[in-house]
């Protein structure tokens, strides 16, 4: 029993000893204040490493909590948005402590710099659309071109119907596919007819419209560019028509365990809308184009992406001109494949070759009997290396070169044209300071043995996600186009343009503002001196570009403003005098809103661009106010429908050589579109990639 009562004063002892040390440790205290140098992080979490000791701040950034640690130990802070916090002391030291926490440097991978970029598809940058927007935005009828001109910096130039921007022509604006190049990505028409992009929307996952100031990657672009990025690999089956009163089509993919193929027919003639709707011009062939594209994409489980892409135009037109049959005809073939592949140590390779062949034929082209042929080829070659060296810095380094030939035969005028041009680039993307960003680049090109080096810098500051502010400068070059340069026996060598653009971007959830003042200076263009052309040429172009997109003013309505003001004088082909190129006009505005009701969606716009001068005289400004609807009618059937220039003006887009205005084939134009997927669950994914 003695022993026992022992035990039992031993075992008392020895919980009362426990207790004791356990309360004399439960005193240690850990208190202080977390900021971020001004203000108080309500919210931060703050513990003692090792334990599960700690506590979040109050809405003043105050911390307190008691921890049975001694001696040394770490003490650690963490909030969103903020670098993790870390103080290593003795535990007596952890009261009334001040933490102050830095904000977190955005990773160089998560920046989107946009200025003068609009972004299309999937991107978080200023301005997006899909496919489905860009078939039925305004009055494009599902052409690419067409909806890109609804944004600023673009003029209306409508007898051709190609993208000309901030006051370049339409052969500055070049276009690019996964990264390769496009010789020739419109279609053809006879003369004072609108011509269309030659790509479908639904092929594109992404496409970014940049107005100028891009990076080294891009050359051959004195005005800007249009690179396009192909669909990835479809993870399920895809088929889908579609038929209009102009075109029809049908297309799908077919999807593999790790690859997948695709393919596309379309067929557009404008014979069934001739003979329902007059129009001004005689045909005898109407307007037919017939094409066909295919896409193979192949991911490798180690070494990258792989993809092809190759689409073929046949185009032919009859037109009764001035007593004479003017008859052409087109094949536009183009075809790439691009790789993207990780070689190790943090560096990835792209390589990429494309081929484009355009063929044209025009019997009776001016007179009655001659005939004009042109053939075009360019074999492009890139290869790019690139490396994200820290989450401050990203560096990428590439070479390309193209090859072209040209031949001409036209009665008298006779040529075959051989020429190379090629090129280096050296591209950096720094973050100076966690929201100061610099991307510097240089590009060198050679053609012959002329090197011509351009520097550009893009300078970025982005205080918060609502705001961005950006300076662009840079210098661009340009071969002139292959005519020119066979008549002055390839001595034009290559034209340049020194950009300077002033970006400012705001954006909240319902609101997007862009303001962009933006000046362009050139020389060495082509100029006719004594009959020949000589690099003596030279112009100017200023302006301001204004966008703004609204969701805030009525629920399910949307409204964009874009407009542009452009000052444009030039010095350079047959000018005698600098002036204001024909295609310029000053004022371009252009106003949408998009109303969505159940099922059904009811569209306006109203486009308008100033007087444009020419030399016989001025011609009127152009107005079209626009309409467009679209219909669910089930969910797996779209139809579409809109009636361009509801106002019936009879717009006068130039005067030709005897006087006379020229004016589009017809006032109004009445599309109407049905659009079924059969093989999915949404509409809008027919004929897609």
């Amino acid at each position: 029993m003695h022993y026992i009562c022992s035990m039992k004063q031993r075992l008392t002892h020895i919980i009362f000893m426990l207790m004791a040390t356990c309360s004399l440790t439960a005193q240690s205290m850990v208190s202080g204040i977390i900021t971020d140098g001004k203000d108080p992080l309500a919210g931060a979490n703050v513990f003692i490493m090792g334990t599960i000791d700690g506590c979040l701040a109050d809405s003043l950034g105050q911390f307190a909590f008691q921890t049975s640690k001694t001696g040394e130990v770490t003490l650690k802070a963490t909030f969103i948005g903020y670098e993790d916090f870390m103080l290593t002391t003795d535990i007596s030291q952890l009261t009334h402590c001040t933490i102050q926490m830095k904000e977190q440097a955005t990773n160089i991978d998560e920046v989107v710099v946009t200025a003068s970029t609009f972004h299309f598809g999937k991107s978080d940058s200023f301005k997006t659309m899909d496919a489905l927007d860009v078939v039925m935005a305004g009055n494009s009828c599902g052409d690419v071109v067409a909806a890109l001109q609804t944004l600023p910096g673009t003029q209306m130039v409508g007898e051709y119907g190609k993208l000309y921007v901030r006051g370049g022509e339409s052969e500055e604006c070049q276009t690019f596919v996964n990264g390769m190049h496009v010789l020739v990505p419109y279609s053809t028409n006879t003369a004072n007819n609108t011509v269309r992009g030659r790509f479908s929307p639904f092929l594109f996952k992404g496409i970014s419209f940049s107005l100028g100031g891009y990076g080294g990657e891009y050359g051959q672009a004195l005005s800007a560019v249009l690179p396009m990025e192909t669909t990835d690999k479809a993870e399920s089956d895809k088929y889908g028509v579609s038929a209009s009163l102009v075109d029809w089509n049908a297309g799908g993919t077919k999807a593999f365990a790790n690859s997948s193929l695709s393919f596309n027919a379309a067929l557009t003639s404008m014979g069934l809308y001739n003979r329902l709707f007059s129009e001004r011009f005689d045909f005898f062939r109407p307007y037919r184009k017939l094409s066909g594209e295919a896409q193979y994409k192949k991911e490798f489980s180690t070494t990258g992406v792989m993809k092809s892409y190759i689409g073929y135009d046949l185009t032919s037109v009859g037109q009764r001109i001035d007593g004479r049959n003017l008859s052409l005809k087109e094949h536009n073939i183009y075809a790439n494949i691009t790789r993207k592949a990780s070689i190790g140590h943090g560096y990835s390779l792209f390589t990429g070759i494309a081929n484009s062949s355009v063929i044209s034929d025009i019997n009776n082209a001016r007179t009655a009997g001659d005939h004009y042929h042109n053939f075009r080829n360019e074999v492009h070659l890139k290869a790019e290396i690139r490396k994200v060296c820290s989450r401050a810095l990203k560096l990428s380094a590439g070479m390309e070169d193209y090859f072209r030939h040209s031949t001409l035969s036209y009665e008298a005028s006779q040529y075959h044209l051989d020429y190379n041009i090629l090129a280096t680039h050296v591209d950096a993307q720094w973050r100076i300071i966690p929201r100061l960003f610099l991307n510097l680049s240089a590009r060198a090109e050679m053609m012959e043995t002329d090197w011509s080096v351009m520097p550009r810098a893009t300078l970025s500051f982005i205080p918060n996600n609502n705001l961005q502010l950006s300076l662009v400068a840079g210098r661009y070059s340009q071969v002139a186009e292959d005519d020119y340069l066979a008549l002055s026996r390839k001595t034009l060598g290559q034209s340049t343009a020194d950009h300077a653009i002033l970006s400012l971007q705001y954006k909240t959830k319902g609101i997007l503002l862009r303001i962009e003042p933006y000046l362009k200076s050139y020389h060495h263009l082509p100029l006719l001196t004594n009959g020949n052309y000589l690099p003596q040429g030279h112009g100017s172009s200023r302006g301001v570009d204004l966008f703004v997109e609204n969701n805030t003013l009525i629920k399910n309505l949307t409204t964009t403003l874009s407009y542009s003001y452009n000052d444009a004088e030039r010095l350079y082909l047959d000018y005698t005098t600098p002036h204001m190129p024909e295609y310029a006009s000053r004022h371009n505005l252009r106003l949408t809103a998009k109303y969505g009701i159940g099922k059904t969606i009811i569209g306006l716009a109203e486009t308008y661009a100033s007087k444009r001068h020419f030399a016989e005289g001025k011609v009127p400004y152009f107005n079209s106010l626009d309409a467009n609807l679209t219909y669910l009618l089930s969910p797996k059937i779209i139809v579409y429908a809109s009636l361009n220039n509801i106002l019936g003006r009879t717009n006068i887009f130039g005067i030709d050589s005897k006087g006379l205005p020229v004016t589009a084939t017809r006032d109004r134009f009445l599309y109407i579109g049905i659009f079924v997927s059969l093989k999915n669950n949404k509409a809008y994914d027919i004929s897609n990639f």
